[in-house]
């Protein structure tokens, strides 16, 4: 495990500190009315607890709203920094104590809530191993996780999660990959088959070779997913400090102006403390936060809670188009075999071998052969290495599924015979170092996409969707035709990828949902970078959302999700604000004193909760598809 760093610590310190604070302010209430009215102790005798409540809590709260100040920060907060000041300035200690426990009081609610919105991502930690199961010289230990090294023999028994990245040496058997790819199938296992940390081990156990350490491999990948949701902490508050900016020198005039028009200095503090803006600093935290654990619960990952805010505000939508409009499970379509092969052997020896690969291409292989009751045979001594294809031995006999330039490059016997390339996908099948059959594909648009795209206009107000794809353009545009997008951008490399959208994203805000490693810099430029799936570490490092199921559906969730929270936080933030301006009003003309006013700002935060926390829970309706 990797250590925090120091920004983290100070702000974990922070974190205790502000409940501590919040303790203290409670007990320093609860001894003054003890003292004051159990007791009937003299007021300088009762005023002991306040005292030491402003000392050891609203000091450490007023020095951090200076260090604000200073660099020029000025958030919904200072009202209440002004307001502890004010409050001792004056001798009204229980008002300030007050203030001290609605501003405490309020961090405390946001750490807590932003805890049980980070609870699902912490599960994916506790379902990580402690222990592996070491294998030297025929004796299987257990080491802790920080001792394996690459290169380590290790057993991963029945039902065991796979606790590194590493390759299978023996056993045959299954392993389900669904809680980190969010593809719901189990993916076959034998000697040269990869594995990935975090896997669910099926009936049979499997001897691996560790490939990379523990803090290297898959799951640690997307355990920082969880860290870096929580790093992003300091922007939760966006909203609240934009409406902060009008709201806290329209308070500050009020309580200036009652204070000179009355001569009063108490009523400028009573305007001041019923004015302390609560709703924006724990209302909008709370309907963020809400809303990022309720997207955690419906497989929506938000590692940057400020597009909640963004995505509302977008009109152009760009798409990868493979995985991410498509299924990225190509049907197939055309056997075409070359002379003295046959159909039935060639699609048994190919599919037998596709068992043990990850690649779209192999389900579509598999589907078929399975369609066609083809009995499959034992593959062994498989090896997928990226950019060289799949290659194995099946029943004696040397099988390489490869592409067209592979053939060619690899001086295969018969490449002559090789058909003429076409529209859709293909891959290139050799037999013992003999060129045999070319298989053509079809990568179908999901079910749901038409319907989406055409919903995109009037639901969400994007007046913009385009692909932009790295796929040639007679595949692009099939699907293009097929979802009902006009705009498309074939055949791009990453570094085109991303200038499309930055020229885009300088027009209007704009939203980018990929799939794959070439989408990763596109992603990062864009307004919101949303991956699909988690097929790719590195593309789901550098998406702002991660849909852990590869659904378009989950797309239009977030959108959802996104517009209720701002919907709620605002009602929140707006409706808490007139009722204090209400309060103002009343406090300025004497109305209320500075400890009614703090009693009528603590019904009003209260009020303004209870509605943010509506964010947690689910909508009737989740989605328009």
């Amino acid at each position: 495990m990797s250590a925090f760093t120091a920004e983290e610590i100070d702000n974990n310190h922070w974190r205790r500190r502000t409940t501590a604070i919040a303790a203290v302010a409670v007990v320093a209430i609860a001894a003054y009315l003890l003292l004051q009215f159990a007791f009937h102790t003299n007021p300088s005798t009762s005023q002991i607890p306040l005292l030491a409540a402003l000392v050891l809590g609203g000091a450490p709260l007023v020095f951090e709203l200076l260090k604000k100040v200073a660099k020029r920060e000025f958030g919904a907060d200072l009202l209440a920094g002004i307001s502890i000041v004010t409050s001792v300035l004056l001798g009204e200690y229980l008002a300030g104590v007050i203030v001290v426990l609605m501003l405490s009081g309020g961090e405390a609610l946001e750490n807590y809530a932003l805890r049980n919105a980070s609870s699902v991502l912490r599960a994916l930690s506790k379902r990580m191993p402690s222990v592996a199961h070491r294998k030297q010289d025929a004796v299987i230990s257990d080491v802790t996780m920080e001792d394996v090294a690459v290169g380590d023999t290790l057993v991963i028994y029945p039902h065991d999660i796979c606790p590194v990245d590493g390759t299978v040496i023996e056993g045959h058997g299954v392993m389900n990959e669904a809680f980190l790819t969010g593809e719901p199938f189990e993916v076959t296992k034998a000697s040269g088959s990869s594995v990935i940390s975090g896997a669910v081990n099926g009936e049979s156990a499997l001897t691996i070779t560790a490939t990379r350490r523990a803090v290297d491999s898959r799951y640690a990948k997307i355990m920082s997913v969880m860290r870096e949701s929580e790093q992003n902490r300091p922007h939760l508050r966006r909203l609240g400090d934009q409406l902060g900016a009008i709201y806290t020198p329209v308070a500050v005039a009020v309580a200036l102006l009652a204070w000179a028009m009355s001569g009063n200095a108490i009523r400028f503090l009573a305007v001041l403390v019923i004015a302390t803006p609560c709703p924006l600093l724990i209302a909008i935290p709370v309907a963020i936060i809400g809303s990022i654990s309720l997207a955690a619960r419906r497989s929506i990952i938000i590692k940057n809670p400020a597009v909640l805010e963004q995505i509302t505000g977008c009109r152009t939508a760009i798409f990868d188009k493979t995985g991410t409009l498509t299924y990225g499970e190509p049907k197939l379509t055309d056997q075409l075999i070359a002379p003295g092969f046959d159909q039935k052997e060639i699609l048994t020896l190919a599919a037998s071998l596709e068992r043990y690969s990850k690649h779209p291409l192999a389900r579509a292989i598999l589907a078929q052969a399975n369609q066609e009751k083809l009995t499959l045979q034992q593959a062994s001594e498989v090896s997928e290495a990226p950019g060289t294809g799949l290659c194995g031995t099946v029943s004696g006999h040397k099988i390489q599924i490869t592409s067209r330039g592979k053939i060619a490059a690899l001086d295969i016997s018969g490449a002559d015979a090789m058909p003429t390339a076409a529209g859709g996908l293909e891959c290139m099948i050799a037999i013992d170092g003999r060129y045999a059959a070319a298989f053509r594909l079809r990568d179908a648009p999901r079910i749901e996409g038409q319907s989406f795209i055409e919903h995109l206009g009037p639901k969400h107000q994007f007046q913009r969707v385009m692909i932009v794809s790295g796929d040639r353009e007679t595949e692009v545009r099939y699907l293009a035709e097929q979802v009902g997008i006009q705009e498309i951008f074939a055949e791009q490399s990453p570094e085109e990828k991303l200038a499309i959208v930055r020229k885009e994203t300088a027009r209007s805000k704009t939203l980018y949902v990929g799939d794959g490693i070439n989408d990763a810099p596109a992603m990062m430029a864009a307004t919101v970078g949303m991956a699909v799936g988690q097929n790719s570490d590195i593309t789901a490092e550098a998406a702002d959302v991660v849909l852990m199921e590869n659904s378009l559906t989950k797309v239009d969730e977030f959108m959802h999700i996104s517009r209720r929270m701002r919907s709620i936080a605002l009602q929140s933030a707006i409706g808490g604000m007139a009722l204090s301006l209400i309060g103002m009003m009343f406090a300025a003309t004497g109305h209320l004193t500075p400890v009614a006013g703090a009693i009528c700002q603590e019904i009003i935060d209260v009020l303004a909760v209870l509605n943010a926390v509506r964010a947690a829970f689910p909508p009737k309706v989740m989605s328009d598809l």
